[in-house]
């Protein structure tokens, strides 16, 4: 970035110059402080989704310039870098799986959890306390939780290995309790210990609307989390002869993360709108309602107009989106192009038919060529 500095920040060039350009030199430094501040500030560890480092041998213990060179890391997450360098690769593949995840599950909606670029990823729009930014925060911590406590049953990871969860008193006693599970456990701890990492550094007024955000980013990191720890459920394998099933070996292992992301929109659809209290807590905005647990999103903001493009809230509208003429829901045209109508095109699509199974073991298709209509928001 070229701020037009030139000769007058250069210490060499101040005893040839005025006071003034002392004090210009002054206020450019400090402009530029603040700009550098603001970039940090919208990186976000989001980006070690959008440029993971997949090369074990980088994660060499000490080696200080690895960590140093992650876009948006927070000071403490530098430092849990540095210490498990090796966990940093499954990071980014929670935050890929959580963000995938996002997409997937608002895909017929106005906000279709689009990345924008690989710092901030979403954008502006995650400055917004809305329900949205409670889900994106929820959905990537479970992807961490999910990631890492897989990593460790596969043996990726130096410090963790395989689930050692206690029996479940309901499981029938001639059941072995074994095998090699998801390390839920320290999954859950190590992604807590990550991902808040960048909330716990930060102190604000009690009161002020950061502080309240503060609560609200912990809160859904929470509620992500727990929801990957509910769904994980006991499974087990038949053993004995001929498959007679005498005997079983069970352990525990996570959920598909499908059925996190389900789970997360359906907390999404019903998420508290809060508000801080006199003592800088969050409280339930509206009373008559059942307050949240830990489990619910919270959210402190009303959502932005995601109609139309809008650089200031980071919306980017639905100009060009496709749309189901046919769909009554958030996926049809009338909702998703906001009233402003839609144009029909014809579109060539390729696609897999007349697929046949061959002994043995593969399925062979063919590809085949139609032609569809495609609805576009205006």
């Amino acid at each position: 970035m070229n701020l037009g500095l030139g000769c007058v920040c250069r210490p060499t060039c101040w005893p040839f110059g005025s006071l003034l350009d002392s004090r210009h030199c002054v206020f450019a430094l400090t402009l530029l402080t603040l700009l550098m501040q603001v970039v940090v500030e919208a990186n976000s560890w989001w980006s070690l989704a959008m440029n993971p480092l997949l090369i074990p041998e980088a994660y060499i213990i000490g080696a200080q310039p690895l960590c140093s060179q992650l876009v948006g890391l927070s000071q403490g997450q530098k430092k849990l870098c540095q210490l498990y360098q090796d966990h940093m690769q499954y990071i980014g593949e929670g935050a890929k799986t959580g963000i995938r995840e996002c997409q997937y599950q608002f895909r017929h909606r106005r906000w279709n959890c689009s990345t924008v670029d690989n710092s901030s990823v979403f954008g502006r729009v995650m400055q917004i306390g809305s329900r949205e930014t409670a889900f994106t925060y929820a959905i990537s911590a479970a992807g961490v939780v999910n990631a890492v406590s897989r990593a460790c049953r596969e043996g990726e990871l130096s410090s963790c290995g395989c689930s050692r969860a206690a029996r479940p008193k309901d499981l029938p006693r001639d059941w072995l309790w074994g095998g090699c599970g998801d390390n839920l456990n320290y999954g859950y701890r190590f992604s807590k210990e990550f991902v808040d990492a960048r909330e716990r550094e930060k102190s604000y007024p009690k009161g002020s609307y950061e502080s309240a955000r503060l609560l609200m980013n912990l809160h859904n990191n929470e509620a992500g989390r727990r929801t990957v720890s509910d769904l994980a459920h006991v499974s087990c394998k038949c053993h004995g002869v001929s498959g007679s099933c005498s005997l079983k070996t069970c352990w525990l292992q996570l959920a598909d993360f499908r059925k996190v992301g389900d789970a997360l929109k359906e907390k999404y659809d019903s998420a508290a709108a809060m508000k801080l209290n006199s003592r800088g807590k969050l409280v339930q905005m509206h009373s008559r309602y059942n307050a949240p647990t830990n489990h619910d999103l919270v959210y402190i903001e009303n959502s932005p107009d995601y109609c139309m493009k809008n650089q200031s809230t980071g919306s980017l509208g639905t100009v060009g989106r496709l749309c189901n003429k046919t769909s009554e829901g958030m996926d049809g045209c009338e909702l998703m192009c906001c009233g402003r109508g839609y144009d029909q095109y014809k579109a060539q699509i390729v696609e897999r038919c007349h697929c046949k199974f061959h002994w043995c073991c593969y399925v062979k298709c063919k590809r085949c060529t139609k032609i569809v209509d495609q609805f576009v928001c205006k």
